[in-house]
């Protein structure tokens, strides 16, 4: 396959992302409030990170994906990648509360950019080089491949110390940068593109106007200008189809955001949930969406369609929410995780609906602007759901 290299590079980037979220949680604890179950402060600076991460993601996104189209996205692939490996470093050669601080900085800026931008960059890599009959396969593939590793990543963290966690994430990051680098075919560019492929350009002054037909103007800039705003809201302005996943991804995101950290912090709190436990729970999760995304999806999107498939998705992830915003004793989380295996299909049947909305050469700029939309109801969803989350351990 012509995405096999792909594949790899998402699950060493994806493994060493997942790793550490299962042992953050108790260091965060353990820094902040040493020797306490409950930590507000730790909720507050874990909400606030989620924040600025969620503010720079939504500005850093479309521009890496806008980069992606012009210069290849092999290229802006290797910047998240590369990223994610110095957070890492720093906790894996020491934990106290001042390799914390420093981590705690670092991974705000670098987060940014790899958090979402590996599965950005990747998901354009494969809708830029799959036919549309194909794609919604490619990109459920990928997608489902960022959840194997995940799931790999969590399992890892069940068995290694702490120490080991960070190192492990630390060369798994750093062999993805360099398998990459090596392998990893250079693909997109409109420098070296066929002029035939080329989008549709944006003289300056010309105000973006909605296309008739089946087909949506394309709305981007030449390599030579910078990517503005008004690109972005003419792109996401192109068609209604384009418009509806917008709001569909900004409302996933604010959803998304509640079962983070805050809901981390409260099993901890409630229900006594440690480093093992949190691990559990996240290995049932992400089992059940690598098998929703590795083998559903291929097989009920050319009989569904995308449409359907993500309305499923959404009530799948409605009742997950549901039950474990009601959770009253250890198992409960345990069962609710099970949903994700249609739930976890909202991602990439959206990606997918919005990859048939653009060209080859603006693959990079549509999913940059999708997430990036998700990643500003990131920046919301701390507002909302952090002082909820410390008002529940008074009551």
């Amino acid at each position: 396959s012509d995405l096999k290299h792909l594949f790899v590079t998402v699950f060493l980037a994806n493994f060493a992302l997942n790793v550490v979220p299962p042992a953050i949680t108790d260091i965060t604890v353990g820094a902040l409030c040493p020797a306490q179950d409950e930590c507000s402060l730790a909720i507050y600076f874990s909400g606030f990170q989620q924040a600025i991460l969620g503010l720079g993601s939504m500005m850093m996104l479309p521009l890496l994906g806008h980069l992606s189209d012009v210069y290849g996205r092999k290229a802006l692939l290797t910047v998240p990648v590369a990223a994610s490996i110095i957070p890492s470093v720093i906790l894996a050669i020491g934990r106290s509360t001042n390799y914390f601080y420093a981590y705690y900085a670092v991974k705000t800026f670098t987060g940014m950019v790899s958090d979402s931008g590996i599965e950005c960059l990747s998901i354009a890599y494969a809708a830029a080089n799959i036919s549309e009959e194909k794609r919604v396969s490619a990109i459920g593939i990928v997608a489902g491949i960022g959840s194997a590793a995940s799931l790999f990543g969590t399992m890892a963290a069940r068995f290694l110390s702490t120490a080991h966690i960070f190192l492990v994430a630390a060369i798994s990051s750093t062999v993805a940068a360099i398998y990459m680098r090596i392998f990893l075919k250079e693909t997109g560019g409109r420098i070296k593109s066929d002029p035939l492929n080329q989008p549709i350009l944006v003289d300056d002054g010309e105000e973006c106007s909605d296309s008739g037909g089946n087909s949506s103007k394309r709305v981007t800039e030449s390599f030579k200008k910078v990517l503005q705003l008004k690109d972005i809201f003419c792109l996401l302005k192109s068609s209604v189809t384009l418009s509806l996943a917008t709001v569909i991804g900004f409302l996933n995101g604010l959803g998304e955001g509640g079962q983070q950290t805050p809901f981390l912090y409260f099993l901890k709190a409630r229900l006594h949930y440690n480093k093992d436990n949190f691990a559990i729970v996240m290995l049932i999760g992400y089992s059940a969406a690598a098998i929703g995304q590795l083998f559903l999806m291929p097989r009920l999107a050319p009989i569904m369609g995308e449409e359907a498939i993500l309305s499923l998705s959404l009530i799948a992830q409605f009742i997950n929410m549901l039950i474990d915003s009601i959770a009253w004793a250890v198992w409960v989380p345990y069962v609710a995780n099970l949903l994700p295996i249609i739930a976890f299909l909202t991602r990439p049947a959206l990606q997918s609906i919005v990859s048939k909305q653009v060209g080859p050469n603006e693959q990079g700029l549509a999913q940059g602007c999708i997430a990036g939309i998700s990643s500003f109801a990131n920046i919301l969803s701390p507002l909302i759901y952090t002082p909820l989350t410390v008002d529940s351990f008074n009551t």
